[in-house]
């Protein structure tokens, strides 16, 4: 007996129906700006409070990170779960602290953190007032090839628990099996030594030739070892702006501090401006032209700006090359939209507060 497997209609007309579908929808779920009031907080069995800001629980669908938000009360301590994705952590209120496979790290508002992937973590809060912090994690690019996997233990003692997936590092021979053992095996290595923590008073700003001062919040540049997901906070003067650049992928802005507008457009001009507050996430898609305002004529506005850099975008780079995946204005343009950050009297930091 012969069995036929078929679509009834050409791979062509199936591909192109379902490719129409994706980017339609795509397009009715994308925001440019998601405001600190449109998440909805909620209870969950971990023990803490849980708010999407961009993520497919919250429907609000992406495709290579998601933007979570979490509350802790007083006494708090969560269960204890790992996950085959990784994710970083920004903390904007209260005080506590975060267990990664056994090691216990104390954090405050500004801080940032790295949960590598599979390692069994836990957070809790032993102060007096609500703790509150927000993840960034790759879950989403799991998900497309399959690969996410969530496992929670409730809470059970971390020396109760098994490790992170075993791997083998050596083995003899100079054949494409041996390679590849010996070099993931290396890449293994490398990545469970990397760091865990940055403290908001270990930052360095720095003046950028793009108008603001800048500081790595979680970068391999500072000895993180992530999925490619990278965080940086720039500050923005006094009623000044940003210069205008535009990339592909999902770029993400936190808005630590202060308020403004963004400019977006397929265009350096004929675009829309988006305004935003502390607390709000900004959203810049689709190859489109930014270009980031502080509205306010005395305080500076900081924002925390994350996206896949290193994995996706490097990628996309080599795959679309010659397209030029990054641009910016010439540089006598840049710099008359950007003006001197040396004319900027900066404050001194101070840890943020929420709200």
């Amino acid at each position: 007996m012969t069995t036929r497997t078929t679509t009834g209609v050409s791979h062509y007309h199936v591909q192109k129906t379902r490719r129409a579908k994706f980017l339609e929808d795509w397009r009715q779920n994308h925001r440019d700006v998601v405001t600190a009031d449109s998440v909805v907080m909620h209870d969950s069995e971990r023990g803490s409070r849980v708010g999407v800001y961009v993520g497919v629980d919250g429907d609000r669908p992406t495709r290579t990170m998601d933007a979570l938000v979490h509350e802790f009360d007083p006494g708090t301590t969560t269960t204890i779960h790992r996950h085959s994705w990784d994710a970083m952590v920004l903390v904007v209120a209260g005080w506590g602290w975060t267990e990664i496979d056994g090691e216990q790290i104390e954090w405050g508002p500004g801080d940032s953190l790295h949960i590598p992937a599979w390692a069994w973590h836990r957070s809790g809060n032993d102060g007096t007032t609500t703790a509150r912090y927000l993840t960034f994690s790759s879950e989403p690019m799991l998900d497309t090839m399959g690969m996410s996997v969530l496992d929670d233990a409730g809470h059970t003692p971390f020396t109760e628990l098994p490790r992170r997936p075993n791997y083998t590092s050596q083995l003899p021979g100079d054949d494409p099996y041996a390679r590849r053992v010996r070099r993931l095996g290396r890449e293994q290595q490398t990545r469970r030594a990397g760091r865990l923590h940055t403290s908001w008073d270990d930052l360095e700003l720095i003046n950028t030739p793009r108008g603001t001062r800048t500081t790595f919040l979680l970068d391999r540049a500072i000895g993180y070892q992530a999925s490619g997901i990278t965080m940086a906070m720039f500050e923005i003067g006094p009623g000044r702006g940003q210069s205008m650049h535009r990339h592909p992928g999902e770029a993400w802005l936190y808005v630590l501090d202060g308020s403004g507008h963004t400019y977006l457009g397929t265009e350096p001009e004929g675009g829309t401006e988006h305004p935003w507050k502390k607390g709000d996430l900004i959203i810049v898609d689709h190859f489109l032209w930014h270009q980031h305002f502080n509205d306010d004529p005395e305080k500076t506005a900081k924002v925390v700006r994350i996206h896949m850099f290193d994995s996706l975008l490097e990628t996309m780079r080599a795959l679309c090359d010659p397209l030029v995946l990054f641009e910016e204005p010439p540089t006598h343009i840049r710099d008359r939209q950007a003006g001197d950050p040396l004319t900027i009297q900066w404050p001194a930091l101070e840890r943020p507060t929420w709200p």
